[in-house]
């Protein structure tokens, strides 16, 4: 991310844009995968897409990495348009981490790194690659030996190998044990703080709230909300949560109708409800629970979370499928 002065390209252009989406649409026979999606990323920000599978998210991202091509709309990378000449150039800029890399398990690390060095001009060090992300003692092992994080910690260094500006990750921590999943945040913090640019998509609401100044929530192939983590959790309206489940139905209506209540959702067999007074709402509650005759069986209060603003918008769990 060097240029010829010294400074870096994102810090150079840091009050631009690196990647703009316009218009976007992809349709299948049996599906509209992106339905006229726009997206804008700033440079040096960590941009989250979040959204259930089926949502369009990786159709989305197939797109802007020049892996697949939409059938309406237009993708701007680092300045660059898909078949305006810059292809070649485009995709020595940014790097790509797949949601489940195939590497071939006879080579080691180090030969791995070694050979996705040498598909770019230029680039980091492949010493300086095994260090970034920790894999000093495993720079003679074979792919084939390593456990799930240090796989997935190699991944990200073949999409560092060309020092890029631009730096996707699709699901980079699905299925890895909580500390290699730190160990992963770490090396996007640290790319991040080097000036560098993420698009990142996520089933973890955790990991999400940590690394994306910005996210987008998609559903059905569009965008239907935006903004910084505090700003979608602030557009529920109310700061705390209570979770319940009955022997029984209730009526929506007289859960939203309850004091203190400001939303309802059901999810299988979860009652969530949105409140912005509990000390009124929870008596409240009890007391329809006790007028209906039916039988409280769970009930959780907590902070509202990311996780409830996208259940309040699409009444579904992130990682429901």
């Amino acid at each position: 991310m060097t240029t010829n002065n010294g400074t870096t390209t994102a810090q150079a252009t840091r009050n631009g844009v690196a990647l703009r989406c316009k218009g976007l649409v992809k349709r299948y026979p049996d599906v509209v995968a992106v339905n006229g999606l726009d997206l804008e990323i700033k440079f040096g920000e960590c941009f989250g897409l979040l959204g259930p599978n089926g949502a369009g998210k990786t159709t989305t991202i197939e797109i802007c990495e020049g892996l697949n091509s939409p059938d309406e709309g237009i993708v701007e990378i680092l300045g660059h348009a898909w078949g305006s000449g810059h292809d070649t150039e485009m995709r020595n800029r940014f790097g790509v981490q797949l949601q489940e890399t195939k590497l071939s398990e006879k080579l080691t690390v180090e030969e791995t790194i070694k050979l996705f060095r040498s598909f770019y001009k230029q680039g980091r060090g492949v010493e300086e690659l095994i260090q970034l992300v920790s894999l000093e003692e495993k720079r003679n092992s074979r792919v084939g030996k390593l456990s799930g994080g240090q796989k997935q910690r190699l991944a990200i260094a073949c999409a560092l190998a060309g020092d890029p500006e631009l730096l996707f990750l699709d699901e980079p921590s699905t299925g890895l044990d909580p500390q290699a999943r730190l160990s992963v945040w770490e090396i996007v913090e640290q790319f991040k703080a080097q000036g560098g640019s993420v698009v990142l998509t996520t089933h973890y609401m955790e990991e999400a709230a940590r690394l994306c100044e910005r996210l987008a929530v998609m559903d059905h192939g569009k965008i239907i909300a935006q903004g910084t983590p505090t700003e979608l959790i602030h557009s529920l309206g109310a700061d705390q949560i209570i979770e319940f489940t009955i022997e029984g139905e209730l009526d929506h209506n007289e859960l939203l109708n309850l004091q203190g209540v400001r939303g309802a959702h059901k999810t299988e067999e979860k009652y969530s409800l949105t409140v912005v007074n509990i000390s009124e709402a929870l008596p409240a509650l009890l007391s329809l629970i006790e007028r209906r005759s039916t039988n409280l069986i769970t009930l959780t209060t907590h902070q509202a979370t990311l996780e409830d603003v996208f259940v309040s918008l699409t009444g579904r769990m992130l990682r429901d499928g």
